[in-house]
């Protein structure tokens, strides 16, 4: 197996994150990274985060998120809590229903941690 270079440090727009594959990732960075990688581990919290951010008007209302489950209502509320303690997703409180919408910011985050360096830069449709 080919030994792998250390590429020096690549920091997304914010200047904050270096991408996984271009340094070892720090003890704090882990632990925060390890809390989103958590909260999508669980096969219900994807589908939640995927009918969230994917459903017309960028926000959607619990009722209309619960009934795709086969799981009560207090377990669907416990998932969207897991996904809002990892910053993924924010909510609103609106007479008695909740409406969730997506944090694009924390899944741009995510995406820049997985993102190679040189594909960031790579024109479209060229070779990585």
């Amino acid at each position: 197996m080919p030994k792998q270079e250390l590429v020096v440090l690549n920091h997304d727009e914010d200047g904050c994150c270096p991408t996984l594959l271009a340094a070892p990732m720090g003890e704090d960075q882990a632990v925060e990274q390890a809390k989103v990688f958590k909260a999508l581990g669980d096969p219900v919290r994807l589908r939640l985060l995927s009918m969230i951010a994917s459903h017309d008007g960028g926000e959607v209302c619990v009722c209309d998120l619960t009934p795709a489950f086969d799981l009560s209502q207090p377990t669907i509320s416990h998932h969207l809590k897991q996904l809002k303690n990892a910053g993924l997703i924010d909510s609103e409180r609106r007479g008695t229903w909740v409406y969730y919408r997506l944090l694009p910011a924390a899944t741009d985050r995510l995406a820049a941690v997985l993102t190679r360096p040189e594909t960031a830069t790579a024109p479209a449709g060229g070779t990585t």
